[in-house]
């Protein structure tokens, strides 16, 4: 039900958000390693993946089936500028744009949800699918930014979506 789908990724922002609060503008700026994401590029990967999935999940709600682009997820970060952004406006606008995403998903019809989906070169997936994969993926990235332990792993990493 898109409202369960909805919920998900609501109650996936709210649990994580106060702890991205606690985490500095320099922390969040020093990359890990030469050559890997700092949090702030990592944070604005999942920026550029809600828009992209923005993109996705309303076309495949109107369409009988979709067909869109991957994306170059290091042209997107580096273009974005995010390393030269504060913290605080990252993480302000990964919150606002993922509330707006639970509201579209909530509009989406349930028997839009089976409308099938090709990202790039994958496979032919569910708009469902790309919506939970889309969760996951982001929750994948929160416990790699707040240095769990245990990483979410998620379907669409396998696929390439």
């Amino acid at each position: 039900m898109s409202l369960d789908l909805a919920a998900a990724l609501e109650e996936t922002v709210k649990r994580e958000e106060p702890l991205l609060r606690q985490v500095s503008d320099q922390t969040a700026g020093t990359p890990p390693a030469p050559g890997k994401w700092s949090q702030k590029e990592e944070l604005g990967h999942l920026i550029d993946s809600a828009t992209n999935n923005h993109v996705r999940f309303v076309a495949a709600s109107l369409q009988e089936e979709f067909q869109g682009p991957g994306y170059q997820q290091n042209g997107w970060v580096d273009r974005h500028g995010y390393q030269e952004m504060a913290w605080s406006d990252i993480l302000d606008f990964w919150q606002r744009y993922n509330h707006l995403l639970a509201a579209v998903v909530r509009r989406i019809p349930e028997d839009r949800l089976q409308t099938p989906c090709v990202v790039g070169r994958g496979p032919a997936v569910t708009l469902r699918f790309l919506i939970e994969d889309y969760t996951l993926h982001m929750q994948h990235h929160l416990d790699h930014i707040l240095q769990r332990e245990t990483i979410t792993q998620y379907p669409g990493a396998a696929a390439g979506v």
